[in-house]
């Protein structure tokens, strides 16, 4: 129960809330010492790691959630921790992470399941077949049947397979009609001559029900009958104990328990048994020498001891899904697994922590209080109250009378219990209420220091007085000045601290304790903004908590002062939220802003040890700003939740909790997956090929207790330098890795924050094509290759330039020679433009001369024709014949002269000398004619209208009509000079 100190502060502790210790009064010495021996008979835990206080934490898996059939008949567990379910839709499996369903074939409906830790093979037994599962090469599990094993045919209708027992070097299969016995790979056949009900191992003796000669043991192949059991025989036996003694339990299915002396049958008159008479017995387990697990029908479970004492009775109202519990286990950790009718329960009986929760009329706790052997628990209902020697397995809480609303806090004041509840400031006495101190809603009390005998309540409105009296508490007044409610205050001997809205009021209190008004309002207790988190009184100072320092207030200095041996102790820890100290000297606190709680520990000698791993499994259900923990001694510790009543032991044996196992469950790669953790399952090394090198790891752990608060750590070497921080993801990826040989290790840390060893898988990464060993080496001949090509294609250059160069030689040689003749030739060209230009110029030249010559001849041609006119005017009739004759030779002559092809010479030579000019024309004006053009060309020439006619050949009207045509071609108006315009085209 604890050493001597212990006691005697629990003894000090429980009668300083029964009273002040009168020195003068034995009778009240006397009552708080028998009080105390009887409080510690009742909450100090039972014998064998289970706790007789409270209910422990219970974990319910649905059909929903395991994916599986409702009834599970069988439980066991396998050196890997994986828990097996016969489920009637296969074998279940549990790895505390991931549940997988196995089929066996013609068969789902599985009775009964065992592990051979010898071989690892899982045996099941189901209608009409059993067999067992072994791990197959990717490490999941394949089914191998016994049936075939079976030599006489008329054996191989097995019916239901209800047990599984590994007894010496045998494995054997019980049915209601035959036993199955396997040993060396053959299988012998035991038939019933009546009929076996059911069959049990107890320590190391196998016993078998035969409806007709009563309880058997089997020993050696053979069955033996023991004596006195054929009274048994209209009965169904579900389970079969050993007792000291060499004495057997026997639990039948509704006629209750029996005890077997080795003589006679008679039965186990106790508590156990009237439970079972109740509620009908479905066999149980052995937890212990001393401590059972009984099944039943309508009642969930009880834990009894061996004198038949019921320590716990659990059931759907206190947390199972089911009443009827068909299967129970304890597995490897001492914790307790239930296949029910509907459903899987996880009961974790071995822990230091066990709870009053709403199935004892629990709900949301502020605070607890020891008073007269009751404890009363402050709660969002009321008070609730339990008596300390009575029993908590059975009982619920019962609601004080008078406080059914919000309760926040529940205190003994000078020997009186008093609640700060909603109503108002309500006095106990009891199960009721006494007396109603004023009915404004109260946080709590304080006596105020100096002034014996005054009480300061923190309410809805501000503070109000109290004082006692003749007849106990009496209220006073309220107090004016400050009217703001706050249910963190304290007092020292000067001044009224106030919390409220990360403002921290200083009061003053009147003389007359009439009034209290503000002084100073603070922000900050150092100076630097850093706010102020909690205010709390440890051994009668006042501390101010800010980051984790505590500050008291010097009224000299006016000014606080940071106390360095207590922020020493809380250095690096989180940020705390609030702090108590406990009678015992520890330090609670509560810390982030899921309100986990952790506490420093006084050892025995100097100095605290820090404590936080136990208390994960109560994060975020603890009661926001309200620490709750009631120290009676090490072993009761009482810790407010929003759900009820943790109970936790300090002193709890941590011997029976093992040390936890952590997995690489699976691991994927392409469309491969490998399981690991399966029993028979060999470590291997694995060979992935470079386009698989994106990899993933899944975790787990059969550390069922820890549950939630599971974490994983993980190192990929050498891809990660260091271990990861620990978190509970339990899945990794890898991705776009190199070549190379990789070992994913992982490692698990539980609720109490022990530590696995590591597991490992080591693998390797194929390296692509390109990287192979052999393509190295393949790079290596064709290196050595491209090297003597470059060689021999450098030489082959070297003549080639060599070639090349005397080629470009004779080239740039020829090049010259051709650039030569080639400006040889254009100089030549050059010289025959020049010569034909200067023919075409003196061409030009004479066709010009030959123009004005032609002129002359016109204009000749012209007078001579005026002559001829004129002789032609003369009368020749009046001249004799010699010179009319003359007269005519000479006309003819003229006119010989006149004629001839003087204006077609005079055509082509304009046409030759204006060319240039007649292309541009043309060019510009397209649709110009012939005719047009001789125009043109002639105004070019600035000849007159009648030189053109007669050039023309036409009259002086056509030349003018001519010359308005070409105008309109051309586009001029009337006042555009036509000879001028074309002079300058």
């Amino acid at each position: 129960m604890g050493s001597l100190k212990s006691i005697f502060y629990l003894f000090i502790t429980f009668c300083h809330l029964e009273g002040r210790i009168k020195e003068d009064s034995l009778k009240f010495t006397f009552k708080c010492i028998l009080a105390f021996l009887v409080f510690l008979q009742h909450l100090s835990p039972v014998q064998g790691q289970v706790k007789g206080i409270g209910l422990p934490s219970i974990t319910n898996y649905t059909k929903t959630e395991y994916q599986s059939g409702t009834q599970n008949w069988d439980i066991d567990q396998d050196t890997n921790g994986n828990v097996y379910f016969a489920n009637n839709n296969g074998l279940l499996q549990f790895d505390g992470s991931t549940w997988r369903t196995y089929k066996i074939p013609n068969s789902n409906n599985v009775r009964s399941v065992k592990f051979d830790p010898s071989s690892g093979r899982i045996y099941v037994g189901a209608y009409n077949e059993f067999g067992y599962f072994e791990s197959s090469e990717d490490g999941g599990l394949s089914y191998v049947s016994l049936i075939p094993k079976i030599l006489e045919s008329k054996y191989r209708s097995t019916d239901f397979i209800w047990n599984i027992h590994l007894f010496q070097d045998e494995v054997i299969f019980q049915s209601f009609g035959t036993v199955y016995v396997l040993k060396n790979e053959k299988i012998t056949p035991m038939p019933a001559e009546g009929r076996f009900q059911f069959s049990y191992k107890a320590e190391d003796k196998l016993y078998f029900q035969e409806v007709t000669k009563g309880i058997l043991e089997y020993k050696d192949g053979r069955m033996f009958a023991l004596p006195g059991t054929n009274s048994l025989n209209s009965y169904e036996i579900w389970g079969i104990f050993s007792l000291e003694d060499d004495t057997l339990l026997i639990a039948t299915l509704e006629a209750g328990l029996f005890i077997h002396d080795g003589q006679h049958v008679y039965p186990w008159n106790t508590e156990a048994n009237q439970f079972i008479k109740n509620n009908s017995s479905l066999g149980g387990v052995k937890i212990n020498e001393d401590l059972f697990v009984l099944n039943s029908v309508l009642g969930g479970i009880v834990i009894c001891n061996s004198k038949g004492g019921v320590v716990q009775q659990i059931d759907l109202k206190k947390g199972l899904k089911n009443n009827t519990v068909l299967s129970s286990f304890l597995d490897n950790s001492n914790n307790l697994w239930l296949g029910l009718d509907n459903g899987i329960s996880y009961l974790n009986i071995n822990s230091p922590f066990t709870y009053f929760s709403s199935s004892l009329n629990l709900s949301s706790v502020y605070a607890t209080v020891v008073h007269n052997e009751n404890l009363y628990v402050a709660t969002n209902q009321g008070v609730f109250y339990h008596k300390l020697n009575g029993t908590f397995k059975d009982d619920s809480f019962r609601l004080v009378e008078g406080t059914a609303t919000q309760s926040w806090n529940i205190q003994v004041i000078a020997g009186e219990l008093i609640c700060a509840n909603n109503k108002g400031a309500l006095v106990i006495n009891g199960n009721k209420v006494s007396r109603v101190l004023g009915h404004t809603g109260y946080f709590g009390f304080k006596e105020i220091p100096g002034l014996p005998g005054y009480i300061l309540g923190s309410n809805y409105g501000g503070f109000s007085l109290f004082k006692m009296g003749p007849r106990g508490i009496e209220f006073q007044n309220r107090m004016d000045g400050f009217y703001n409610s706050s249910k963190d205050f304290e007092m020292d001997a000067d001044y009224v601290w106030l919390l409220r809205d990360q403002f921290l009021y200083q009061l003053e209190l009147a003389d007359d304790l009439q009034t209290l008004s503000i002084k100073k309002r603070h922000t900050s207790l150092n100076g630097d903004g850093t706010g102020i988190n909690t205010l709390k009184k440890i051994d009668n100072t006042l501390y101010f908590v800010s980051e984790n320092h505590f500050y008291s207030y010097s009224k000299e200095l006016d000014a606080f002062r940071e106390d360095l041996v207590l922020s020493g102790l809380f250095k690096g820890l989180p940020t705390i939220n609030s702090v108590a100290k406990d009678t015992h000297g520890n330090l609670w606190y509560t810390y982030d802003q899921s309100n986990e709680i952790g506490v420093l520990m006084k050892l025995e000698g100097p100095g605290y040890t820090n404590v936080l791993e136990p208390f994960s499994n109560l994060t975020g259900n603890l009661v926001f700003n309200y620490l709750s923990v009631n120290t009676i001694d090490p072993n009761n510790i009482f810790i407010g939740l929003i759900n009820g009543l943790a109970h936790y032991d300090s002193q709890f044996s941590k011997e029976n909790i093992a040390r936890p196992k952590a997995f690489i469950r699976s691991f994927s790669y392409g469309d491969q997956t490998i399981v690991q953790g399966n029993p028979q399952h060999k470590e291997m090394e694995y060979g992935l090929p470079y386009a698989n090198n994106n990899v993933s790891f899944t975790f787990s752990s059969p550390d069922f207790e820890s549950g939630k608060n599971i974490q994983y750590s993980y190192q990929l070497e050498p891809f990660d330098k260091q271990w990861s921080i620990w978190s509970k993801q339990a899945l990794k990826e890898y991705t776009n890795l190199r070549e190379g040989t990789y070992t994913m290790r992982v490692k698990e840390k539980n609720s109490y924050g022990v530590e696995s060893e590591p597991a490992s898988l080591t693998f390797t990464v194929s390296p692509p094509w390109y990287r192979h060993p052999f393509a190295y080496i393949g790079y290596f001949i064709m290196g050595c290759l491209i090297i003597y090509l470059i060689r021999l294609q450098v030489q082959a250059k070297i003549r080639k330039n060599k070639y090349y160069e005397t080629i470009e030689q004779r080239k740039l040689y020829l090049e010259k020679e051709s650039k030569i003749r080639i400006e040889q030739y254009r100089l030549e060209k050059k010289i025959q433009k020049l010569n034909k230009e200067k023919l075409k110029t003196k061409i030009l030249a004479k066709d010009k001369e030959l123009v004005n010559n032609s002129l002359q001849v016109v204009k000749k041609n012209k007078t001579l024709s005026n002559i001829v006119q004129k002789l032609k005017e003369m009368d020749i009739e009046s001249m004799n014949e010699e010179t009319k004759s003359q007269l005519t030779t000479l006309k003819k002559n003229i006119q010989k002269e006149i004629g001839g092809n003087s204006w077609k010479d005079l055509e082509k030579h304009i046409k030759n000398v204006h060319f240039e000019f007649l292309k541009r024309l043309k060019e510009k004006y397209p649709h110009i004619s012939p005719r047009e053009l001789d125009l043109s060309t002639y105004l070019l020439m600035n000849m007159s209208t009648k030189e053109i006619a007669q050039v023309m050949n036409i009259s002086n009207g056509g030349v003018e009509l001519a010359r308005y045509r070409l105008r309109k071609k051309l586009g001029l108006s009337r006042k555009e000079n036509l000879s001028g315009f074309l002079m300058n085209i």
